[in-house]
């Protein structure tokens, strides 16, 4: 006999509010800080669920960081919508700086580099242990890449400098957040702006 229609829509709502309480619960294990909270079976027994749900849900653990990462990259999705428009260009790149500064500081990203400091460095180790973490590490390079050629597609800037920034300006800015996070000796605001400035001088020698 075949499922009811009704019985059908019950159970994919349960499954779906079970693997939202799952990816929730694990950003704010992994937000903590704590190493041990790198574990999808501590977490699924956090919120009452057995390693089998896991499994049916997200097929192990690769598929479960996968979707972590997934999670949060949905829930910051429009955390750059305001960074174009007509904005001169120096305004557009305070505009990233300052949200990557305070984005950074966010239990999601918290989050992110509590997991990505437990995962392989090699990135030939992580492809072969964590396939879908990876590609979804992946994607989100060139996402971000992305989000920054458009912040500045409608101005005269060379979209190799683009490029450039992209690749480096994260490391800068987690390295900036870090200060804060240790309580630094040095005045932030500064560094922000100096940073900004230097952005902005090597964007603008790019252009034609």
């Amino acid at each position: 006999m075949a499922e009811p229609d009704s019985a059908r829509r019950t159970s994919n709502r349960r499954g779906m509010a079970t693997r939202e309480a799952m990816l929730n619960a694990a950003v704010e294990a992994l937000a903590t800080g704590d190493p041990a909270a790198v574990s999808a079976n501590r977490i699924a027994k956090q919120i009452g669920v057995t390693w089998g749900t896991v499994q049916y849900q997200f097929g192990d653990a690769d598929g479960f960081w996968a979707a972590v990462l997934h999670h949060t990259a949905e829930r910051r999705a429009g955390l750059f919508a305001s960074t174009d428009g007509g904005a001169p260009l120096r305004a557009r790149v305070a505009g990233i700086v300052d949200t990557l500064f305070s984005g950074l500081d966010a239990p999601d990203s918290r989050a992110i580099e509590n997991l990505r400091a437990a995962l392989p460095r090699n990135p030939d180790d992580l492809d072969r242990l964590y396939p879908a973490t990876a590609a979804e590490l992946r994607s989100w390079g060139q996402s971000w890449n992305e989000t920054c050629q458009k912040a500045f597609a409608d101005l005269d800037v060379n979209p190799q400098r683009v490029h450039h920034v992209a690749a480096f300006i994260p490391g800068a800015m987690r390295g900036l957040v870090s200060e804060k996070q240790l309580g630094s000796y040095a005045d932030l605001d500064e560094a922000r702006e100096g940073l900004t400035n230097a952005i902005a001088a090597y964007l603008s020698e790019g252009s034609d």
